[in-house]
């Protein structure tokens, strides 16, 4: 995980958001020693927000047709 100094994290903000992203996290540390992480939110969104369909599907049609498949298996 990355270290960086407060000052080299202010200087380089944008890199340091771009690299947290990419490994996970990266860790600042002030001049007094005390230490920061910067790390990502995770996304709640739903993999299925925006996807179109044929049909004019709720949400309740989606859970019922996956409960019917899991039942048949």
């Amino acid at each position: 995980m990355l270290v960086m100094t407060y000052s080299e994290a202010r200087q380089n903000f944008a890199s340091i958001l771009d690299k947290s992203k990419i490994d996970g996290a990266v860790l600042v540390k002030r001049s007094d020693g005390s230490m920061f992480r910067i790390s990502p939110e995770q996304n709640n969104t739903s993999p299925f927000a925006g996807v179109k369909t044929l049909f004019d599907l709720q949400h309740s049609d989606i859970m019922q047709a996956l409960r019917e498949t899991r039942e048949e298996n």
